[in-house]
């Protein structure tokens, strides 16, 4: 059974299990750098191995592309110099998986879990990740499901979410990327995650309309309590920034501050 336990960072009542709790830090009115989600994310992941509290980021990026450990260079079908014209980043990402693309209107989740104390191996973890966005997508009408041997979750047999993942000393980093009111036409720079005979989609595409980020956010965080039985302890945004403290051992760190969402660029044709 679901209590409620407070006011969350985006705005309505959190909902939590009876569970451990998680720290949620969200940054949807702006855009951050992948890169400096990612140094946040390691940082993070440290504390957490060193018994600091686990934490779900939720946060959009901005433009980027990024390769994972299985990348097939071929994958990417327009030059890089393009793509930066086109105000987007190439990053070599040490999650799995091939080549994906993060931006503007796609809720990025980034939980770093202790998931050796939770009991959970990589393809358990794997599976939670798209139960939550099957049970996000449900709410707003959506039937997403699973494809066998090809991790995220799709939409008649588009793909709606990735997941890459990373897991070191126990502990997960990298996540989820929800399609909900992306520029779909970035993909077209790539072979999203090396699969060449299936196309993306977005819940902004099926549903005719925009649900928009912060309400598909907090489902999500519903639908993250319920699969991984926490409760999220919203941080406020004040507490979350400002650089002017030291992180102690154990210590998560500060989400990275973001860029007002940039406005839709041209994406170079492949």
């Amino acid at each position: 059974m679901l209590t409620v336990i407070g006011e969350s960072v985006l705005g309505r009542p959190e909902r939590a299990c009876l569970g451990s709790a998680v720290r949620l830090i969200a940054s949807l009115d702006s855009a951050v750098a992948y890169e400096a989600a990612w140094r946040w994310q390691s940082a993070t992941a440290a504390a957490v191995a060193d018994g600091g509290p686990e934490t779900l980021a939720l946060l959009q990026h901005l433009p980027v592309f990024s390769f994972g450990r299985r990348i097939r260079r071929e994958h990417l079908l327009v030059d890089p110099i393009e793509l930066a014209g086109g105000g987007a980043a190439i990053v070599e990402s040490d999650r799995g998986g091939d080549v994906t693309f993060h931006g503007p209107g796609q809720l990025v989740a980034y939980p770093i879990l202790d998931l050796r104390s939770r009991g959970l191996g990589p393809v358990d973890y794997v599976c939670r990740l798209e139960e939550l966005v099957i049970r996000t997508l449900a709410r707003f009408g959506i039937s997403g499901e699973r494809w066998p041997g090809r991790p995220g979750v799709w939409v008649d047999g588009s793909k709606i979410a990735a997941i890459g993942v990373r897991i070191r000393r126990g502990v997960s980093t990298h996540g989820l990327a929800l399609n909900v009111e992306t520029n779909l036409s970035w993909f077209d720079a790539i072979v999203p995650c090396g699969i060449s005979d299936a196309g993306v989609t977005s819940m902004t595409k099926i549903l005719g309309a925009s649900p928009g980020l912060p309400a598909v956010a907090d489902e999500l965080c519903d639908a993250f309590a319920d699969v991984f039985d926490c409760k999220l302890v919203g941080v406020p945004v004040a507490r979350q920034g400002g650089g002017s403290h030291k992180e102690g051992r154990g210590q998560a760190p500060a989400l990275p501050g973001g860029r007002r969402v940039p406005a839709p660029a041209a994406v170079p044709s492949p």
